[in-house]
């Protein structure tokens, strides 16, 4: 599975933007699909993941309420909506196919190239 991110930006605090991943590969629905970020001299940290039914969805407590996470099956796709966008949100984003059990992401098996993601103040 290959994934490519894009959609990041430099908007404004307050401001929306959209993420999309897309993956190639027949295997695609196999994996639960994340978001995980990067800021500055900071660890990556795992943002929001669905499983691959989109049955379930699973977000850090910093980003619960303003972000959603969707995924079209058809196309090989997973989205980030990102709303009501604050200074620390800023981080390069990456898309990653993995596995998510006992409300933890377990394992990534692919990573994306990452997309930056800038909200000014």
């Amino acid at each position: 599975v290959q994934l490519q991110a894009s959609g990041g930006g430099l908007v404004q605090a307050g401001d929306s933007l959209r993420l999309s991943c897309e993956a190639s590969g027949r295997t695609f629905r196999s994996y639960t699909m994340g978001w995980f970020r990067q800021a500055p001299g900071k660890e990556r940290e795992f943002v929001a993941a669905i499983t691959w039914s989109a049955g379930s969805s699973y977000f850090t407590d910093s980003v619960k309420g303003r972000l959603t996470i969707s995924r079209d099956n058809a196309k090989n796709t997973v989205y980030l909506q990102m709303n009501s966008l604050k200074p620390e949100d800023t981080a390069v984003y990456y898309c990653a196919a993995g596995y998510y059990s006992g409300s933890s992401w377990r394992g990534t098996s692919f990573w994306g190239q990452g997309t930056q993601v800038t909200v000014s103040s």
